[in-house]
């Protein structure tokens, strides 16, 4: 494919406003497809313009009372950014998430790409709320969708969600996952010393826990289950990394329990706790793919997820990792099921780190992206 003049829109990154994980997605795939095209990548930030990884970053600093206002502002500074660059003409147009479809709505004469990184239905929690935030969110999620040239989401269970929630063409919508670099996650530590860092006894196994302490993630899922899985393994630390609005009630259910809340991890330290990990676990409630399921395994670490989204879609039960039921007892039965057997655990995280070489890495997604931008061109029809 020749060399394409691309411009990302995007709310977040890595180097400037970072919220989750669409900052290392969208950061990384720009960056990835930088190696062969030109890629411009709006966002927020107050700097100039700079150069980073082979992107041109250009930033807005938007204002507004509430979220939906805010983003609508930001849409509006990053088109007027566009503007100035737009000669030669920019080829393809790729819009991350809801945040910026005013953006799209003011260029949806372009060639244009819209990527669902998940939607607000499944970030409520599978329930169609009644809020002002909500039904503003979840138009724009359509609207995007309906205007867009192409669309795209990061796994098969989300495309599914966005055919069925908004009327997305099958024909119209393509599956483009996430992707890792595996070696920002793999560090070689003495588990012994990182735990006793954080005042766990060298021997007892850890249980590690990344992720918002929010209804979606299921912590309180994972609290829930370790009642029963005390019954069966006597010792075990579990330790969340993350904060959110549920920490203050997990905390206090969980008083009498092994489990410790760290809140913000530095990226320094989130990489020793997960290298000294023996299990990570992720017991969500809906998960449209998953990132901490990549940076485990590029970590070469046991994971036991719940079978929901992109999890359920990527791991094979017993082979690469343990897939159990969004239930309290169900994620204990997957914890207990690999505690105890360390060659177990290690064998499981070898074959997901395999997994990640195969699959995930972001030169095999960037290249599955370029076979969208291909098609960005077609009419807004289904094919013949």
């Amino acid at each position: 494919m020749e060399s394409l003049k691309i411009a990302f829109f995007c709310w977040e990154s890595l180097y400037s406003e970072r919220v989750g994980g669409l900052a290392n997605a969208a950061t990384h795939l720009a960056e990835t497809l930088a190696r062969d095209h030109e890629i411009h990548f709006f966002t927020r930030g107050t700097r100039p313009s700079e150069e980073i990884g082979g992107v041109h970053y250009h930033y807005c600093n938007p204002w507004g009372n509430d979220i939906i206002h805010y983003c609508a502002n930001m849409s509006h500074g990053m088109v007027d950014r566009f503007r100035e660059l737009d000669t030669p003409s920019f080829d393809v147009l790729h819009f991350h998430d809801w945040h910026v479809v005013e953006a799209m709505h003011l260029l949806q004469e372009r060639d244009t790409v819209f990527t669902y990184h998940s939607t607000e239905y499944g970030r409520s929690g599978n329930t169609f709320g009644n809020g002002w935030a909500y039904r503003e969110i979840s138009a724009k999620e359509w609207y995007g969708g309906l205007i867009a040239r192409r669309v795209t989401a990061v796994s098969a269970t989300l495309r599914s969600e966005a055919m069925h929630l908004y009327n997305v063409p099958e024909w119209k919508i393509d599956v483009v996952p996430n992707g890792v670099v595996p070696q920002e996650y793999r560090a070689i530590v003495n588990p012994d010393e990182v735990k006793t860092a954080y005042g766990i006894d060298p021997g007892t196994p850890l249980i590690l826990f990344v992720g918002r302490l929010a209804w979606q993630k299921g912590p309180d899922i994972l609290v829930d289950a370790v009642p029963t899985l005390l019954e069966h393994q006597q010792d075990g630390q579990i330790v969340f990394v993350g904060d959110g609005h549920m920490r203050p009630a997990l905390e206090a259910r969980s008083s009498a329990l092994p489990v410790r809340f760290l809140g913000h991890a530095s990226d320094a330290d989130h990489l020793q706790l997960l290298n000294a990990a023996d299990v990570v676990v992720i017991p969500s409630r809906n998960e449209p793919f998953g990132l901490v399921l990549l940076e485990a395994w590029s970590a070469e670490r046991c994971v036991v997820a719940s079978d929901v989204g992109g999890l359920a879609e990527n791991i094979e039960h017993g082979t690469d990792g343990v897939k159990a039921s969004p239930q309290p007892e169900s994620i204990a039965e997957g914890l207990i099921s690999v505690a105890g057997s360390p060659d177990r655990i290690a064998a499981l995280g070898r074959e997901g780190r395999r997994k990640v070489d195969r699959h995930f890495r972001w030169e095999t997604i960037g290249a599955t992206l370029t076979e969208t931008y291909k098609k960005t061109g077609e009419k807004l029809a289904p094919p013949c």
